[in-house]
């Protein structure tokens, strides 16, 4: 693997000889020579912040992908696949990740704008493609805050069910603030709460480990005896090796979920401090961090919990529902389940304040080209579009339907529409991708020119591509299956399609756009703005922050 930050084309000395040869050059202005397009847009030089730093980025990525699908649908993944199918399942789903994240920093490394891969599709792509993908998630964005606050009251449940639209107006009101604030603000926010769940997910696997090698006084060690019997696989809607195998891909639907957020590491390129270097680097680290706290995860629970539990049915959606709970239980430790409600509801409101973040920062991306109204570009004098979070609190309101029963049924119809934007999102990043790497060969330029470059991702990202579109396709098999019909499973699998090749019709019919040749993909301009504006080298590590297996 050859990897780089920074480099200038043709450098052959030494680490130190780089480093040095980029800071004399950081006051060389070169003018484009490719049209002088700018891809930072002037509304994001001026009016935002440059507040976050990669401590912030790598921690808000993984506040994003520690969530609710770790702590709660393990059990469901448990008991569809068995321990073998279900940590096979994560592993695979999990690879995928991998190639979206180094695609996903290779890309905005080169184009480090607000909107991400939104923005990255109208580059790389079709503007059509950039509005019909980023409407869906600042769509799927808006909606999962509502849902989040309403997943919120129904952990505070856990321990009482007074005062539920309080709560409600509480979040909403708490929510917003972290919003409206300096990005730096909401940063530390979410650096805090990533900080707990990682030291959660850590004492939860020391905790395992402890409760299978017999470390419980009155346990027997456990080991790998679940692996026996039941078994490592489950026969799933089927029987024999079908079944086990169909077991063992029900699995995926539950992966996808968990890994959900890591795509968003980038929606505040325009807003993180030295894009180019500290982008790639939190894709690397994150992807790392969260691939191995999940396989970890999904080792223990499956060491610690047999397939056939009745517990794993649970769908209260506390702690109870929580495979780690039906562990300690199990093992007799009474004092875990209130610990993980407890981080498991600051998650939740974590993963609205993520959604708030991604879905104004992309509105308000689509507002700079024009797929928005223009009044989503004003900004308080700190950088915060202010329009685009009150609407986004507006909308945040839709939460107090879950007071009623039939308007919340309303409600999680509206959400199952994006229930797969998830791997539209991925799909998305990893195209954009290989038109980069398509368009640098039809130029004739080299992709050691790039800020961030890996030799085999040119390949990972055409597989990876192929396992998401499959993985979109058969996310709703079980509905096929005779006497398996059910229409919310179709919508929730299948509704999204249709919706975004409508999208990008229809704005494309409107606004006459037309697929980018790869001649005129502005790889040259983006390069001539690296190097004229360059980015101040940051430095490494030294000393005890050489330690720091976070963030460092």
């Amino acid at each position: 693997m050859s990897e780089k930050f920074l480099k200038q084309p043709g450098s052959t000395g030494s680490e130190d000889d780089v480093e040095a040869k980029a800071i004399t050059e950081t006051n060389v202005q070169v003018e484009p020579q490719h049209g002088g397009a700018h891809i930072v847009d002037e509304h994001e030089e001026n009016d935002l912040s440059r507040s976050l730093s990669q401590r912030h980025i790598q921690m808000i990525a993984l506040a994003g992908a520690i969530g609710t699908g770790l702590f709660l649908s393990l059990g469901g993944a448990l008991q569809d696949g068995g321990p073998l199918g279900a940590l096979l399942g994560y592993l695979l789903v999990g690879l995928v990740v991998c190639a979206v994240q180094f695609a996903l920093g290779e890309v905005s490394a080169l184009f480090p704008v607000t909107g991400s891969f939104v923005r990255h599709a109208e580059l790389l792509v079709d503007p059509a493609l950039g509005f019909a993908i980023g409407w869906n998630v600042v769509y799927g964005t808006y909606l999962s805050i509502p849902s989040e606050i309403s997943a919120v009251v129904v952990l505070i449940g856990f321990w009482t069910e007074k005062l539920e639209a309080l709560w409600i107006t509480l979040f909403i009101l708490v929510t917003f603030l972290v919003g409206i604030a300096f990005v730096r603000f909401y940063g530390e926010v979410e650096f805090f709460f990533a900080t707990l769940k990682i030291l959660l997910v850590t004492g939860i696997i020391i905790m395992g480990l402890v409760i299978d090698l017999g470390g419980v006084p009155g346990q027997d060690r456990i080991g790998f005896r679940y692996w026996n019997n039941p078994g490592p696989f489950v026969e799933y809607l089927a029987s024999g090796s079908w079944g086990s195998f169909v077991g063992f891909w029900a699995v995926m639907n539950n992966a996808v979920y968990s890994f959900a957020g890591v795509e968003s590491l980038s929606v505040a390129a325009a807003e993180t401090k030295s894009p180019r270097q500290n982008i790639p680097k939190a894709c690397k680290r994150v992807f790392a961090r969260v691939f191995l706290m999940y396989l970890s995860s999904v080792l223990i629970v499956g060491m610690l919990v047999p397939s056939n539990d009745p517990s794993l049915s649970d769908d209260s959606g506390t702690a109870a529902q929580s495979p780690f709970v039906t562990a300690a239980t199990r093992a007799g430790i009474s004092v875990v389940p209130s610990i993980i409600n407890a981080v498991v509801l600051t998650s939740a409101w974590s993963s609205a304040n993520q959604s708030l973040l991604a879905g104004t920062r992309i509105l308000y991306g689509l507002a700079i080209k024009g797929q928005a109204p223009k009044f989503f570009l004003k900004t308080t004098k700190w950088g915060i579009p202010y329009w685009c979070v009150i609407v986004q609190t507006l909308v945040a309101t839709l939460a107090y339907m879950s007071l009623s029963n039939g308007a919340l049924t309303v409600f999680y119809w509206l959400l199952d529409l994006t229930a797969c934007g998830t791997l539209i999102s991925w799909s998305a990043i990893l195209f954009n991708h290989i038109r980069m790497h398509q368009a640098l060969k039809k130029q004739g330029i080299s992709s050691k020119e790039l800020p961030w470059s890996n030799r085999w991702t040119p390949y990972s990202s055409r597989v990876a591509l192929g396992a998401c579109i499959l993985f979109l396709l058969t996310g709703g098999f079980s509905v096929f299956v005779k006497g398996n019909w059910d229409t919310a499973t179709f919508i929730s699998s299948y509704l999204d399609i249709p919706i975004v090749i409508t999208a990008y019709l229809g704005w494309k019919l409107f606004k006459k756009t037309k697929f980018l040749s790869l001649d005129e993909i502005p790889i040259q301009d983006a390069l001539d703005e690296m190097r004229e504006k360059p980015e101040e080298l940051i430095p490494p590590a030294r000393g005890w922050k050489r330690l720091n297996v976070l963030w460092g």
